[in-house]
């Protein structure tokens, strides 16, 4: 089996390390790790597979000069704006993370499971596009209701966790948790969110928009129509509540209106989805939370019920680690599509 050159932009990063574990998890066929990173970071090291490599600063020539095949990127639209060309210059297939290029229409966004053959469309610039987290764990469970009925429109909340902010969103929250026990909390500083995280929810995720909606709500409207290849009417609102990793979702889906919903078959299409695991059996407690999702690499689906009041309608929770399937996996999977498919 061919090996491959890999760099990995951003790799001190909460994502970046998450690739490496994927990377090694999955049997991914490596050959070398570029870890690139700031001019702050250079110089330390990471391991992968018993190897330390150190991590170098990202510059316009550093992948010439090291023969990368293939690129993840996952710091930031604005180093990938500046930076993901020269990878793509220099031969290497890029698999973006950022939001950066996910609406360019000649740039393929790709969730494996979802749209695979889409992948092709990699020649036209070089780049592949990972969607945003909670659009990839909501598509995965629309993707086979939409093969059994007929989407219509959906509506979803969002619980995302705080490790969606990074590594910063995390340690504020067991920063303030600490502080509440230590009767300290109203002295605590708040950087990561505009609010107080520990013992709140804050409905708001990203900048706010001139839709009323946030940039977070904006992105899961257009890469879910982008995705499926559908018109699609979705809403969305996203919520941060203070779990540490692993977002949440409560899920509407309106189907076409001379459908009656059978939960049983919905049950059967979900549970038979590639990297989908039901979990719904509410009399016995049983259904997706973030402390089952959490270092794994499927999505969970569950309380799926009919609505009460109109048979084309279905509402179902799912929960998916997102820095996992949401970031590092779906990108490590798109990677081995893209080896699949070349």
């Amino acid at each position: 089996m061919k090996r491959y050159n890999i760099a990995i932009v951003g790799a001190s990063g909460a994502v970046g390390e998450e690739l490496l574990i994927v990377l090694k998890q999955l049997n991914f066929p490596v050959k070398t790790i570029l870890p690139l990173a700031s001019k702050n970071s250079a110089g330390t090291y990471i391991e992968f597979d018993s190897r330390q490599y150190m991590v170098q600063e990202l510059t316009d020539t550093v992948f010439d000069e090291h023969d990368v095949h293939i690129a993840f990127f996952s710091a930031g639209g604005s180093i990938s704006e500046k930076y993901a060309k020269y990878a793509v210059k220099s031969g290497a297939v890029v698999i973006d993370n950022t939001s950066f290029f996910r609406m360019d229409d000649d740039i393929p966004l790709v969730v494996p499971e979802v749209n695979p053959d889409d992948i092709a469309l990699w020649k036209n610039k070089g780049i592949i596009a990972n969607p945003n987290c909670s659009t990839i764990q909501m598509v995965q469970a629309l993707k086979p209701l939409d093969d059994l009925y007929g989407i219509s429109r959906v509506d979803v909340a969002t619980y995302q966790a705080v490790s969606g902010a990074g590594k910063e969103g995390m340690k504020e929250l067991v920063t303030q948790l600490q502080e509440f026990f230590a009767f300290k909390l109203s002295d605590s500083k708040k950087q990561a969110f505009a609010h107080q995280i520990a013992l709140n929810v804050i409905p708001q995720v990203d900048i706010p928009m001139p839709s009323g909606y946030t940039k977070e709500e904006e992105k899961m409207i257009h890469e879910t129509r982008k995705i499926l290849h559908k018109d699609i009417k979705v809403s969305a609102t996203c919520v941060r509540v203070p779990v540490l990793r692993s977002h949440s979702e409560a899920v509407t889906v309106t189907f076409d209106i001379d459908v009656d919903v059978d939960i049983q078959k919905c049950r059967e299409v979900l549970a038979n989805f590639e990297n989908m695991k039901l979990q719904d059996d509410l009399e016995n407690s049983i259904y997706p939370m973030p402390t089952t999702a959490t270092d794994t690499d499927d999505t969970y689906v569950g309380r799926l019920r009919k609505d009460i009041y109109d048979k084309n309608i279905l509402h179902f929770f799912n929960v998916a680690d997102q820095v996992r399937v949401g970031a590092a996996t779906n990108s490590v999977r798109i990677a081995m599509l893209w080896i699949k498919e070349n």
